[in-house]
């Protein structure tokens, strides 16, 4: 494997759900950006919440 990407969900630090639609889903872009063969135009982004312990 190989990690194309690191960082936030997406470019809206918050739970509201109305926020979702005007969001940019980072995970999303970097993912189709890789299985297309082009290079991820955002491959890390400032991560914001909780850190995920494991």
């Amino acid at each position: 494997g190989k990690i194309v990407y690191e960082g936030a969900i997406d470019s809206k630090a918050t739970a509201d759900p109305a926020d979702i639609a005007n969001a940019t889903n980072y995970v999303k872009v970097a993912l189709d950006e890789s299985l297309a063969g082009k290079p991820v135009s955002h491959s890390n982004t400032k991560p914001y919440g909780c850190s995920v312990k494991y």
